[in-house]
């Protein structure tokens, strides 16, 4: 790949992790790990507004990682959050001060479904080559996922919203280990388990692996106190229980195997795996050392090989929800044609605006599939809404904007701010505009260029003539730039100078 040295970075509800490493013929070898458990979850408040103490100890965690990740290109940085940026009410004014903090790299808040796809993908690469089915588990700060895969590849993935920091802030909060304590948090799981236990329980997989810290030190435990001869069983699980209560008191807790950092959750994380053994009919579990971070990594290097899994999802959707491919081609090759005349004038280059463009072009009417009737209307709430593994929950809200803007009326897309945003919808509206007819005529030869109240579109007035239906749309197309405050005038060829 392009890059020798890329790095990933875990923003967990537990802790933030750094991992930089080495790529070579393709294969990923680690060259520092930086962890700190910030325990971001523990500063969600009941109504889901992270404290000011939690953004601080954020924020100072970042400013520790971006001094080692300072001197990479961004494209060989991934920074993803999880749960607990997902769900606070106050992420939104937060993540442009953990970008900067960080030195500039961009965090994508990934849905629950792609951070189980992505936790499989880190598991799978640092387990052995098997054939079996395998179901993994991956007990979070805030969120746990199950996946069920084969080889390299995921079949189904969840996540459910329960981890080891929320769990033991709500069923220990005193500290104290009690049986009742346990009963209920074990309850409180079971009841979020029984809508996933029929497609994940025992006899749909072959072997049960676990991942990240609850599921490893809870094996840690089991073997270093002779509890079972490999991985974490059921009957490990007893003993392990037995422990915690004899015990009783999470921050006097001293077990063989149990490190001090991740004392202060384990009781959550139990309560949460014993529930799972139970639901899900598990008698042993193994550990894999890979999770998100490394899943991140193995991504990153697939989009550098051309092996996008966002690529892989554009792809599934247009097949499951019918899209006319050859539309779609057309609108794509016209879009990227005239972002590409603009774009020098109004924003640096990047590739991400061509992703977009052709992401959106290919999936703009995925709201036929809902209703003709304000189509992109469905289409917007299906690109922002839908599991898309590979996509950001952002990079799925500038695809959701993108086809909500494509046709229509502008005035409700007032939110948009940056001009970089509007030179897409330009570019994708006139594409679809000119190509209306869907037939497979060339559209004329145009030019489209930036002014300080707009856009200029030269086309040669011949062509309008001849063209009646499409000279009409171009003025009414004009009066919706007008509504949003920028100008789209409309020049003979002629009269280039």
């Amino acid at each position: 790949m392009e890059h020798s040295t890329i790095a990933a970075v875990d923003l967990g509800s537990n802790s933030f992790r750094l991992q930089v490493a080495r790529v070579v013929d393709d294969q990923i070898y680690p060259l520092d790990t930086l962890k700190d458990p910030v325990r971001l979850g523990a500063g969600l408040t009941e109504d889901e507004w992270l404290t000011e103490e939690a953004q601080q100890r954020a924020l100072a965690c970042l400013r520790r990682f971006g001094e080692r990740l300072r001197g990479l290109p961004r494209e060989a940085v991934r920074v993803v959050g999880t749960n607990t940026l997902r769900v606070a009410r106050n992420s939104a004014t937060l993540i442009p001060q953990l970008e900067e903090a960080l030195g500039g790299f961009p965090i994508e808040i990934i849905a629950g479904r792609e951070e189980a796809r992505l936790i499989y993908l880190g598991a799978a690469h640092s387990l052995p080559a098997s054939k079996e089915k395998r179901m993994v588990v991956d007990i979070g700060g805030g969120s746990t996922e199950f996946i069920i895969g084969q080889q390299l590849k995921p079949q189904k993935t969840e996540s459910l919203y329960m981890g080891c920091v929320s769990y033991t802030l709500r069923y220990f909060p005193d500290g104290k280990i009690t049986e009742k304590a346990i009963q209920a948090a074990e309850t409180a799981a079971r009841i979020e388990l029984q809508s996933i236990a029929h497609e994940f329980f025992a006899g749909n997989w072959q072997q049960a692996v676990g991942t990240s810290g609850t599921a490893r030190s809870l094996q840690d435990i089991c073997e270093l106190n002779d509890f079972s001869t490999g991985g974490l069983t059921f009957e490990g699980m007893e003993k392990i229980r037995e422990l915690l209560l004899k015990q009783g008191n999470i921050p006097h807790l001293k077990i063989n195997g149990l490190r001090p950092d991740r004392a202060p959750v384990i009781a959550g994380g139990f309560a949460i795996m014993s529930a799972i053994f139970s639901e899900l009919g598990i008698r042993n579990m193994t550990s894999a050392s890979g999770a998100l971070r490394e899943g991140v990594m193995w991504d990153l290097i697939g989009r550098h090989h051309h092996r996008d899994m966002r690529d892989v999802t554009v792809a599934q959707f247009k097949r499951r929800y019918h899209i006319d491919s050859a539309q779609a081609e057309r609108v794509e090759q016209l879009a990227q044609q005239l972002f590409a005349q603009i774009k020098p004038q109004t924003i640096p280059a990047s590739e991400f605006d061509a992703q977009l463009i052709s992401w959106a072009a290919a999936l703009h009417e995925i709201g036929l599939s809902v209703s003709h009737t304000g189509y992109h209307k469905h289409s917007a709430y299906i690109l922002q809404y839908a599991d898309m593994p590979g996509f950001s929950k952002p990079e799925q809200l500038h695809l959701s904007r993108l086809a909500a803007a494509h046709r229509g009326n502008l005035a409700k897309q007032l939110e948009i701010g940056s001009r970089q945003e509007w030179s897409r919808i330009i570019a994708l509206r006139l594409a679809v505009l000119f190509n209306r007819s869907r037939s497979k005529s060339e559209p004329p030869a145009m030019q489209l260029q930036a002014s300080e109240q707009g856009f200029v579109l030269t086309i040669c007035p011949q062509w309008l003539e001849a063209h009646p239906l499409t000279a009409t749309a171009l003025k009414q197309e004009a009066s919706f730039w007008h509504s949003v405050g920028l100008a789209l005038e409309v020049r003979d060829e002629t009269a280039r100078s």
